[in-house]
């Protein structure tokens, strides 16, 4: 989701870049930290925060829009002999319990939250935490659809009237690859795969990613879509007639439909990162109430974890969002991905 070309080139900093020359850091104040947030939010909105309230100095590695999170996941596997980064942010959870899984995190201890943290958010073994979460939608042309004629369901992508219409990002990267994993893990292997061809089928167009989906709905290339709240939150501030429609609960529909998927942002510290203090104080940032608060106030418009908080904000409430087991539909990914590669032709 990242609109800047620094995020690319950022992804194959060397690890002497981020290190000082003889491999030790300038000082102990400074924490890399590998994330798939949007380097516009990061560098407007988060990082300032972070250094102004800990005086951190955070040096913040991206991945881009085409990437999203698969590259730093494949990049903090490769460095796991010699981990560069100090702490973990993705903007959703599947690569986190990836990263998990191969022993790649260390558990922490999430400043005395867990009796209050929402139990689908907090990792096993404390390896991970869950937070600021974004809902999958439909997202719609206000200009020549309108909210009363949108689809709410994923059966309806495939019918005739949307024959060319729809459009989605690559299912093989970012939230469409969970989200792909999660409809196989709730429909089984059959269903998904007879949606992918009669998605396929109906001249579904595939995008590089969500926020391109959202712009080729604004610039009349189709008229729907499957992306996430904040893609279309920015576009809105930005001017572009798109609203959006969140997944109706309809268990009568062919295939069912079980709701908005909700994706929380995940954040991890690194096993043998090499400044655990620094990463300590990033952490305990970045789970804390200040933070969810400026991504809820920022563009992407995150729901907030914290109770207390998202009451403040319930015009992001998401009605009635997918239960969703995030370790189970993990396990099914690779899976998902063999289906859309069989049946969905990009």
């Amino acid at each position: 989701m990242s609109r800047h070309a620094f995020a690319a080139v950022a992804a194959i900093t060397t690890a002497a870049t981020l290190l000082g020359c003889d491999g030790s850091r300038d000082d102990d104040r400074r924490v890399v930290l590998y994330s798939s947030v949007d380097r516009v939010y990061m560098d407007e909105v988060i990082i300032p925060a972070i250094e102004a309230q800990t005086g951190l100095d955070v040096v913040y590695v991206g991945d881009n829009e085409i990437n999203k999170t698969t590259g730093l996941v494949l990049r903090v596997e490769s460095e796991m002999d010699e981990p560069v980064a100090d702490v973990w942010w993705s903007s959703e959870p599947f690569g986190t319990i990836r990263l998990a899984g191969a022993g790649a995190l260390e558990a922490y201890a999430f400043s005395g939250q867990d009796a209050v943290w929402p139990e689908r958010l907090s990792g096993e073994n404390d390896l991970w935490r869950g937070f600021a979460q974004r809902a999958r939608v439909i997202a719609f042309s206000e200009s020549r659809v309108g909210e009363s004629d949108a689809p709410r369901t994923l059966a309806e992508l495939t019918d005739e009237r949307w024959r060319g219409r729809v459009g989605i990002a690559r299912p093989e990267f970012g939230t469409t690859r969970g989200h792909m994993g999660a409809l196989l893990d709730r429909w089984g292997a059959d269903t998904l795969a007879g949606w992918l061809r009669d998605l396929d089928d109906n001249g579904v167009r595939i995008y590089s990613g969500n926020a391109d989906v959202v712009r080729a709905i604004a610039a009349g290339e189709i008229d729907v879509g499957l992306t996430d709240t904040d893609d279309v939150w920015a576009a809105r501030r930005n001017g572009s007639p798109v609203g959006l429609v969140y997944e109706a609960v309809d268990p009568t529909a062919d295939p069912e439909s079980f709701g908005p998927l909700l994706m929380p942002n995940t954040v991890a510290l690194v096993r043998g990162g090499p400044n655990p203090e620094a990463a300590a104080l990033l952490i305990d940032w970045i789970t804390s109430a200040e933070c969810e608060r400026l991504l809820a106030e920022s563009d992407s418009r995150n729901i907030p974890a914290h109770a207390a908080l998202a009451g403040r904000y319930p015009d992001l409430v998401v009605p009635d969002p997918a239960e969703v087991d995030f370790a189970a539909v993990a396990a099914r990914i690779d899976e998902a991905m063999e289906l859309v590669g069989e049946h969905l032709d990009r």
